[in-house]
């Protein structure tokens, strides 16, 4: 009698042990995968240096949660040198699944921005008031279903130009930031490489042309976001919605470029635009 108790003790340690670890099992199926990329569209500025002491999400079922990303808080970053190409990923972890409402930037008071000063090689550094986002936050909204066991990228493209804004005479700068969100899984992306004659004469042939701008139009010919090309004349903007595209190309020492035909994007590809030289003047 004692040896059936004992196999019946074991017996319902056993299917315990199974219970759990397929409750488990279940807990984990219900986690989907999110990475929020961080790039810029081009402003005048030679630094835009901002400090992110925490990054938070809002689902339908739970309020504010942080993201623990692997480098830590506080996150700096130069928003001008996140073109070309660049980006910096946020955070990449996974989070429950289920209706992922808003995400929110928290900025510390430590933003600051340097701009060419009045006499050649000079430099000002300037405060960057940031009275919204250091309070709650800044807030945007995704509204994206998350399905278990998916990954999902968003692109947090931040428009300096329309970011940055000067208070006045006073010379005080104040960040009111303006960000574009996009999943990556329902976007696109052109890329391409920009050449030109080197105008120095110091070497034969076309060379890499750094600082083109780059602006891409809808074909209602509305501009929707902009980047420069690299060191390498390299550059990619990420983050467009599925559809035809125009794209200029524009630098101060030759002429502008214009795409004669519309680019096509489809969402999850990169429409390459190959290698573009630009002309000098006649």
């Amino acid at each position: 009698m004692k040896k059936y108790r004992l196999q019946f003790v074991f017996i319902f340690i056993l299917l315990c042990s199974l219970i759990g670890c397929t409750e488990d099992k279940e807990t984990n199926n219900n986690f989907s995968r999110v990475q929020l990329m961080l790039i810029d569209a081009p402003g005048d500025y030679l630094e835009v240096n901002i400090e992110i002491i925490d990054i938070q999400y809002k689902t339908s079922e739970e309020g504010w949660i942080s993201f623990t990303p692997v480098i830590g808080y506080p996150i700096q970053v130069d928003l001008a040198e996140l073109i070309g190409g660049e980006s910096l990923i946020l955070t990449d972890e996974e989070i429950p699944s289920g209706t992922l409402e808003q995400v929110r930037l928290i900025l510390s008071d430590n933003n600051t921005l340097l701009i060419e000063g009045n006499s050649e090689g000079a430099t000002i550094s300037a405060h960057l008031d940031t009275p919204s986002a250091q309070q709650s936050g800044l807030k945007l909204k995704l509204d994206s279903e998350l399905e278990p066991g998916f990954y999902y990228s968003f692109i947090l493209d931040w428009d300096v130009n329309q970011s940055v804004k000067k208070a006045g005479n006073s010379g005080k700068y104040i960040l009111k930031p303006v960000i574009r969100v996009k999943a990556e899984a329902v976007s696109g992306s052109i890329m391409g490489k920009v050449i030109a004659e080197d105008l120095d004469d110091e070497i034969d042939g076309p060379v890499a042309l750094e600082n083109a701008r780059i602006d891409v139009y809808n074909s209602n010919e509305e501009l929707i976001t902009s980047t420069f090309s690299n060191e390498n004349g390299d550059f990619i903007i990420k983050g467009l919605e599925a559809g035809t595209y125009l794209v200029s190309i524009v630098h101060l020492d030759y002429i502008e470029f214009e795409s004669e035909e519309s680019i096509e994007v489809r969402a999850g590809e990169i429409t390459p635009l190959g290698t573009i030289e630009l002309q000098v003047p006649v």
